[in-house]
């Protein structure tokens, strides 16, 4: 066993509070600049491949931003187990609600281009009048679609349809959001609303970014993924980005997958009937070019996609809610010791992933294809987001600290379907997974020298 990793594991693991533990072994035992980045390199790809196992994902792919620049990016796992095929950077993935940015983009060009204001009714862009039936004469505004605030109540469970393939469903987005929301539908449940007036709270609800796609159509003349193409994945030369499966190379995307009993099941390629919401697919290589623009004012590689105001609105908060974050237009904002965190996350059948930057000018990306169940996964997911931010700072182990990890698997908490827990009970779960992860990495073959 390599002698030299031994404590930079275990101080993380056992303790993930303090840099003096680490600073006195490096001393001790005299490793060089060269040979901690070596060392350091090895343990961040044990411990990733260590999460990996015990969160039950079977391939990620990550990308690290910095200064406007991919820096980094790997993949790991397999990412169909079936055919045997390793996930890489160019593997291909369902993102699910980090589609909500793209489509709060494509509004906010169409602001720009001063063909809607997200002041408005929305009423101005629809064949039908929407309305909460609660609060009849109280406008609803794109602003209030784009910041869930509109009334539109949380999607019932009844909401969520598995499509394999392409959702190319007769009838959506139209007339069918018109039967489902209006109250003389043929689909209509009065649970699709609040009984709040419009602007009042924030309730998340995937159907409102399904008609905020629909007003991209009727305004734009183009279908929703034509006007993405044209105006988003093309000038920030995303290539391997659609929110059609049939426009991308099906052998390069990554098989969901659910667990049962300890066996890996695969789902097969499906789409969600509100698209807009939480059906693009892409890798990371792609996605880091639309965050960078976001990171850098509305620009990447010299190509302008939105003003620097339009993304500043974005990224500001516009509903305070009850959960782990806020909500900008179309971003999720969280609040940490160190600064806010802007970004989002997504989760559906077999796909968990999260795109998120800082104000230090740092970002990362990744994806897993297996969907967060239960809080043993949740806390995996959260630690890999830690891990990256700790690569990115040059492995500096105040990323690493348990204060940090514990903000981080707070913050994930409204990725689990019951997202409420004592937090000493949380942390409980948290120590018992560290210990299961240094158990893990410890039996690992990577520390074996041939």
């Amino acid at each position: 066993m390599h002698a030299k990793l031994l404590p930079l594991l275990a101080i993380f693991l056992l303790s993930a509070s303090s840099m003096g533990g680490f600073m006195e072994k490096r001393e001790a035992q005299n490793v060089t600049l060269d040979e901690e980045i070596h060392l350091n390199e090895e343990a961040f790809d044990a411990l990733i491949k260590a999460v990996m196992k015990l969160g039950h994902m079977p391939s990620i792919s990550a990308a690290i931003i910095k200064d406007d620049e991919l820096v980094w990016a790997k993949a790991y796992g397999t990412c169909n187990i079936e055919r045997g095929i390793n996930a890489d950077v160019d593997t291909i993935y369902l993102v699910a609600s980090i589609s909500k940015t793209f489509t709060a983009t494509a509004i906010m060009q169409l602001q720009e281009k001063g063909m809607l204001n997200i002041d408005d009714d929305v009423n101005k862009y629809l064949p039908f009048s929407l309305r909460n039936p609660n609060y009849p004469d109280k406008p609803i505004t794109i602003r209030m679609l784009l910041s869930h605030t509109s009334s539109l109540n949380s999607d019932p469970p009844t909401f969520y349809a598995y499509i394999p393939g392409d959702p190319e469903i007769e009838g959506y987005p139209y007339p069918w959001l018109e039967e489902y929301l209006l109250p003389d539908g043929s689909i209509y449940i009065p649970q699709v609303w609040a009984d709040y007036a419009p602007g009042e709270e924030m309730r998340y609800a995937n159907v409102g970014y399904g008609i905020l796609g629909y007003v991209v159509e009727r305004v734009s003349g183009m279908s929703f993924d034509d006007y993405c193409r044209e105006n988003i994945f093309e000038p920030l030369h995303m290539y391997n980005s659609s929110f059609r499966l049939s426009r991308l190379d099906v052998g390069r995307v990554a098989t969901p997958y659910m667990i049962y009993r300890g066996d890996y099941y695969p789902l097969l390629q499906y789409g969600i009937l509100v698209y807009p919401a939480g059906g693009l697919r892409t890798t990371v290589e792609d996605l880091s070019h639309f965050l960078i623009a976001h990171m850098n004012g509305g620009v990447y590689d010299g190509v302008r996609i939105l003003n620097e105001e339009s993304v500043e609105e974005m990224h500001s908060i516009q509903a305070y809610t009850g959960y782990s974050f806020d909500y900008g237009l179309g971003f999720q904002i969280w609040h940490r010791r160190g600064g806010e965190e802007i970004g989002h996350t997504g989760g559906l059948y077999g796909v968990a992933t999260i795109m998120v930057f800082r104000d230090d000018g740092v970002g990362i990306i990744f994806f897993t294809n297996k969907e967060i169940d239960g809080v043993r996964e949740m806390i995996a997911f959260s630690l890999l987001q830690r891990l990256l931010f700790w690569k990115a700072s040059g492995y500096d182990m105040k990323e690493l600290s348990r204060e940090k990890i514990m903000e981080t698997v707070i913050g994930n908490m409204h990725m689990l379907k019951n997202g409420e827990m004592e937090e000493s009970y949380l942390g409980d779960l948290l120590d018992e997974f560290l210990s299961s992860m240094y158990q893990e990495t410890m039996s690992s073959t990577v520390f074996f020298k041939s």
